[in-house]
């Protein structure tokens, strides 16, 4: 087989939802992917503060940010916040219309005071939602909004109880920003996030391969909400977890075990990876 990069989303792929552990499963099948010589990539919507906790384990590199900041090894191979004027625009529209949002520089996220009591009120939703919400109870590197300090913003979570909340801020920014919204279960809450159409997570597997040398059939990619979509759309073998949005298993060329179904090591297992 030849060699593989292989890109692996963290919450509701790597681990369960919102937390820093994945199962001892995928760890061991990761260690034996790359003792076999392929290379496996953190691909995530999270920013590099929020993804820390994870390195330790020992990836190749990362697509964090959505697509926003890539590197291989210690090399920064992509580097592309929003400007000042962005930022403010899209706070400014989205706070008038009652939406909260946090927003995402390289090394610090900052929320709306508030936000943890609207999540409070929502039913179990999709792994994003539950990410923001034990993030928040946990205090994972997030600061009051009142705190941000004007530092480069790669990308604006947001939450909302209506669709209508949002059109405001399409109007103003949608040329430049694709709002990646979440599929969601009834009655629960408007979910997802603005990202910038100069990237994300697809054209950041293509950044590393262009670097790597390495063509789009020798990538894999494994992810389970909606904001995986550009990375299943761009790699050569796609995998959803069975956890998972039913709209992105109904586009990936298979659908694995779920997470905490050792759901990474049997489709390490399957594809021949180990």
């Amino acid at each position: 087989m030849s060699k593989k990069l292989i890109f692996v989303d963290i919450d509701g792929t790597l681990t369960p939802a919102g937390t820093n552990v994945p199962p001892d499963s995928a760890l061991t099948a990761i260690r034996r992917a790359q003792a076999a010589g392929h290379k496996v990539f953190l691909c995530t919507g999270r920013n590099y503060a929020m993804l820390e906790p994870v390195l330790g384990y020992g990836f190749d590199g990362m697509v964090a940010s959505a697509g926003g900041y890539v590197t291989v090894g210690s090399d920064v191979i992509y580097d592309c916040p929003m400007t000042k004027e962005q930022t403010q625009t899209a706070l400014t529209s989205l706070h008038e219309s009652g939406v909260f949002c946090t927003i995402e520089a390289k090394d610090r996220t900052y929320g709306d005071e508030n936000l943890g009591d609207f999540l409070k009120g929502q039913s179990e939703g999709n792994s994003e939602i539950e990410r923001w919400r034990k993030a928040l109870a946990s205090k994972l590197s997030i600061h009051p909004m009142s705190e941000y300090d004007g530092r480069p913003i790669y990308k604006v979570v947001i939450m909302c109880s209506s669709w209508d909340q949002l059109e405001p801020a399409r109007k103003l920014l949608e040329k430049d920003f694709d709002f990646c919204m979440q599929e969601i279960k009834e009655h629960s809450c408007v979910n997802g996030e603005l990202i910038n159409r100069a990237f994300d997570k697809g054209r950041g597997v293509r950044r590393v391969c262009d670097y790597l040398g390495v063509p789009i059939e020798d990538t894999i990619g494994f992810g389970d909400s909606m904001n995986d979509l550009a990375m299943i759309q761009t790699v050569h073998t796609s995998v959803c977890m069975e956890n998972g949005a039913e709209a992105l298993k109904k586009v990936s060329t298979m659908v694995c075990p779920s997470v905490t179904d050792d759901g990474l090591y049997k489709a390490f297992e399957k594809l021949g990876l180990m």
